[in-house]
């Protein structure tokens, strides 16, 4: 009797414990994703949420393997550069990041780009420079568009032409893209990245839809528009980019 109560409560222990973990594959209302073995097991989607606390919204992932253990290799150059992501495209409206709105998809994304730094403003490395730590895991809110000059079908991050001066967040890192660095720092644990964000002046996000994305980006090998393009997608959690998940 006593071990069975002992198994008792060593299971409801690991039930709860599993269940307080926050992974997006233990919510009931994720975006789930079968495993497919052609993906690179850090990139494969097992999982995706995004649940709101006032104006806080947590994003999540569960991936196949360790999140954020791969990472693009450095070329040495900004031109042609490697952007590798874990993404979520929302249905919020850019504007209530800062940007001008109605001008495109808004996604909030974690990366790793070790040629170049697009976070000015802080110091993910922790070495005094700010300006070295791209490869270092960081966020971004990007407004994506269609732009077939990226290939058939394919999305680019909006470029700002030079006679344009759309509305940008107060920490766009300056490139002449729909971009912000804010800072929110990507958490990782396991085959689990999780982002917390805050939404400048409040916007009502409740009932916003969202996806989960793996992809790779690519700088233009002539560093003009269309500057960063979305070259290869990894894995998409609904399997069409329906947005199918609900902030709740």
């Amino acid at each position: 009797m006593r071990t069975l109560i002992s198994l008792a409560l060593l299971g409801a222990s690991t039930l709860l414990t599993h269940a307080a973990s926050g992974h997006a594959i233990d919510n009931e209302a994720a975006i789930r994703s079968a495993e497919n073995s052609s993906v690179m097991a850090a990139f494969d989607i097992l999982a995706a949420h995004a649940h709101r606390e006032g104006d806080r919204i947590t994003f999540h992932m569960t991936t196949r393997a360790t999140a954020g253990a791969e990472k693009p290799a450095p070329t040495g150059a900004l031109a042609g550069a490697a952007v590798w992501s874990y993404v979520w495209p929302t249905s919020l409206d850019p504007s209530s990041v800062g940007f001008e709105e109605e001008t495109g998809i808004l996604a909030l994304a974690a990366t790793s780009h070790p040629d170049f730094d697009d976070t000015p403003l802080e110091d993910e490395n922790g070495d005094g420079d700010t300006g070295n730590d791209g490869g270092d895991w960081h966020s971004h809110w990007v407004v994506l568009t269609p732009n077939e000059e990226c290939g058939p079908g394919a999305l680019s991050v909006r470029d700002i032409g030079e006679d344009e001066t759309p509305k940008l967040p107060d920490t766009w890192p300056g490139l002449p893209l729909f971009i912000d660095s804010p800072g929110f720092k990507p958490i990782f644990d396991g085959a689990e990245v999780t982002v917390t964000v805050e939404l400048a002046g409040e916007p009502d996000a409740a009932g916003a839809s969202y996806d989960g994305v793996t992809a790779a980006l690519k700088v233009h090998a002539n560093v003009h528009a269309p500057l960063l393009c979305v070259s290869d997608v990894f894995d998409v959690a609904s399997g069409d980019l329906s947005l199918p998940g609900r902030i709740d």
